[in-house]
């Protein structure tokens, strides 16, 4: 079947960003262990197609993602804070909320879209680089530039001019120009008193830049 017309991200794509972060590879590539996953607790959720190929080969399949997290983030027990899926990776920033490790919500999600996937496009073999990556956000205050990070990807990598015109991220639930999917209201006007606030500060280069030593460590190229 035709891929359609999105185009795959660069190497750079991927992280543009984003110095490597040797210091914390080793810890994100460990054998997964259930308990690594606590309740009440933030955390960065990450992977990439095999090869940096495509993940995500037409709108349909943005979509169809889409509809397996609003499926299973309820019966899993987690908090989409903020997504972001870029044609050859994806980021999350989930709370979990129970006993439940959110690795099973991540799990049962992207196995299920990697069948439906294989099967629309007669495809076999793995689709992501391997086991997802992930990363707990310590420090409550690193959360919002974190999800700044997160919906500024497209721009960073070229894909579009605002992260507005992106249209497979939560932004604009974030400022309140479409109906909120995952969102959750009360963690953003914890932190920001109107939407605009946070239009502002998502736009502020600046103040981006002096942040990514606060949340480095938080991310991986």
């Amino acid at each position: 079947m035709p891929h359609g017309r999105l185009t795959q991200c660069s190497a750079g794509g991927w992280g543009k960003i984003i110095n490597p972060i040797k210091l914390f590879y080793s810890e994100l590539t460990m054998p997964y262990r259930e308990d690594e996953f606590a309740p009440d607790q933030y955390y960065h959720i990450f992977n990439r197609g095999a090869g940096r190929e495509l993940i995500f080969f037409n709108p349909d399949n943005y979509y169809h993602c889409l509809r397996l997290m609003r499926k299973y983030a309820p019966k899993y027990k987690v908090t989409i804070i903020a997504y972001c899926l870029m044609p050859n990776h994806y980021h999350f920033l989930i709370r979990q909320e129970t006993d439940k490790p959110l690795s099973k919500f991540i799990n049962v999600l992207f196995n299920a879209y990697v069948q439906a996937i294989n099967q629309q496009q007669g495809r076999t073999g793995t689709l992501f680089e391997g086991r997802f990556r992930h990363v707990r956000v310590d420090r409550d205050e690193y959360l919002v530039h974190l999800c700044r990070y997160i919906h500024n990807n497209p721009v960073k990598a070229n894909l579009v001019k605002a992260p507005e015109d992106w249209g497979y991220s939560d932004y604009l639930e974030w400022i309140g120009q479409k109906p909120g999917m995952f969102i959750d209201e009360d963690f953003i006007k914890e932190r920001f008193s109107k939407p605009e606030e946070y239009s502002q500060f998502v736009m502020d280069n600046l103040d981006e830049a002096q942040a990514w030593d606060k949340i480095n460590k938080y991310v991986w190229d």
